[in-house]
């Protein structure tokens, strides 16, 4: 019997690293599946980032998926939205429909982590699937990174002007500041994740951010948003000639108490 072939595959998420990574290894690697977990819940400017993408790399893109959908999932639990302690959305929306494109194959997972990060990402429990790292490999950082991007003519993506990394609309990883920039962004979809928080008809509540509804942190927009600038200008003075949209990333990642999905966020 002839030895099945290894896949390759590389999980773009809609954010500058693992955009970074496909730039990188497209021709490297001609055989290389590009896959979308696409929650159907994920910012338009996510979606227009994958199509800038194909242009530019001239790859197909494979959008995978679970039928069932976000509400679906919501309802088995309960109602019981998803939080930093409780990721059911990422195993159900996001992992599951990876592993079940890869199914029993053997395959090479390339994940775009750097070299000046100190994580691991999402290693499948799947023994059939082989993590490896090319940008650790090969020593790159995040100026690295940043200028495979400008090389390439596909940038970064339009979010990065508010917001640092990928991930549906209503991610629970999302900072105050995000939030409130999420509704004078897209007040449709700050008004749905909103709408998600309503209470139970047994009296429940159920918010995306600890101790505080959306609606009382939006009355709250002016008092954010001043206190953001001004941090944002101590950093942007102590760092005058960084771009803009590195000292928002790096500003809000000094934020975060929590890891985020890497799966989502790369």
């Amino acid at each position: 019997m002839a030895e099945r072939k290894v896949r390759h595959i590389l999980g773009l998420s809609g954010g500058k690293d693992s955009t970074a990574l496909a730039v990188l290894l497209h021709r490297e690697i001609p055989e290389m599946e590009y896959f979308f977990c696409d929650t159907h819940k994920e910012l338009p400017e996510t979606y227009e980032y994958l199509d800038r993408i194909k242009a530019r790399l001239g790859i197909e893109i494979h959008y995978l998926s679970d039928k069932r959908g976000f509400d679906h999932w919501l309802a088995i639990h309960d109602g019981l939205l998803p939080s930093p302690q409780m990721r059911w959305c990422t195993v159900k929306m996001k992992i599951k429909p990876l592993e079940d494109f890869v199914g029993d194959d053997q395959a090479v997972s390339y994940i775009g982590i750097r070299a000046d990060e100190n994580r691991e990402g999402y290693i499948s429990t799947k023994p059939n699937i082989k993590p490896v790292f090319p940008f650790k490999e090969r020593g790159l950082v995040k100026a690295d990174i940043i200028r495979l991007l400008e090389d390439s003519g596909i940038g970064l993506p339009d979010y990065y002007r508010w917001r640092s990394r990928s991930g549906c609309f209503f991610c629970f990883f999302q900072r105050k500041y995000e939030w409130v920039m999420l509704a004078q962004e897209h007040p449709d979809l700050f008004q749905k994740a909103v709408e998600y928080e309503s209470n139970h008809a047994d009296g429940r509540t159920y918010t995306w951010t600890d101790g505080e509804s959306l609606l009382q942190l939006l009355e709250r927009k002016d008092e954010i948003i001043a206190h953001h600038e001004k941090l944002m200008a101590k950093e942007r003075k102590a760092s005058p000639n960084r771009p803009l949209n590195e000292v928002l990333e790096e500003f809000l990642e000094q934020q975060d108490h929590e890891l985020p999905c890497l799966v989502c966020h790369l």
